[in-house]
């Protein structure tokens, strides 16, 4: 589904955010992506979301290059990025509506997607209320729904259960769950590593820019902890 290659990507020229990454995402996989604050997690995201440019390598997504053609990339992904800043002005309806005229969903999908969801997330008697009276979690709901909406191929999430109540966390899990017996990948980043262990069949860790681990969750967390994993491999070198 997704194959990462070679990518690396620098802001200044000199310290790479991301260092020569190497992986693969495949159908059905739900994949967790851990590392410390600054890591390169939301960089690496971003790229393949075609939202910044990278300096080398390449990214494909169904056979796809986000590089040469971001279009038909951005037709088949949903990124939710770790801060949900959309249009405050509009209602939420009117916002998902706008996200379904983009995906040029039809109004019967539309309807039902945005009523199965809203209803699911407990936000379907404010979607028309303005935007800018949702708490951060009911506006991440909101995303949330705008993303699944249009039944993509990758979903991408930086941090997604931020925010969210314990209920919706759970239903989230769900989603995902469903979401990769029908062959969707989910690709996301998160500090919650319980999470991580419990959910996703992959994970990597990225240290500084480089994969320092990844694989099968089982087989890296063998006899221990995610986490004891994780403060080991972020340990200062």
């Amino acid at each position: 589904m997704m194959i990462i290659k070679n990518v690396s990507k620098s802001y200044d020229g000199i310290k790479k955010a991301c260092d020569s990454i190497d992986l693969t995402i495949e159908k059905g996989d739900i994949f967790g992506f851990v590392g410390h604050n600054g890591a390169g997690k939301t960089t690496l995201l971003k790229s393949i979301a075609g939202i910044i440019d990278f300096d080398s390598g390449d990214i494909l997504v169904d056979g796809h290059s986000i590089k040469t053609e971001p279009l038909e990339v951005k037709k088949i992904i949903s990124y939710i990025p770790d801060n949900p800043d959309i249009y405050e002005s509009l209602t939420g309806i009117q916002y998902l509506e706008f996200i379904s005229d983009v995906f040029k969903i039809d109004l019967d999908q539309r309807k039902r997607e945005i009523d199965k969801y809203a209803t699911l997330f407990e936000i379907i008697d404010v979607l028309n209320n303005p935007i800018s009276s949702y708490s951060h979690g009911m506006k991440q709901k909101l995303v949330i729904i705008s993303a699944l909406i249009h039944k993509p191929k990758l979903f991408l999430l930086d941090e997604p259960f931020v925010g969210l109540d314990p209920k919706a966390s759970y239903q989230l899990k769900q989603i995902f769950t469903e979401m990769c017996n029908q062959g969707v990948s989910i690709f996301f980043s998160t500090h919650v590593l319980e999470v991580v262990e419990k959910l996703c069949n992959k994970v990597a860790i990225i240290k500084q820019g480089k994969i320092v681990a990844q694989g099968n969750t089982q087989e890296i967390i063998a006899n221990q902890s995610l986490e004891n994993i994780f403060m080991e491999l972020a340990k200062e070198s």
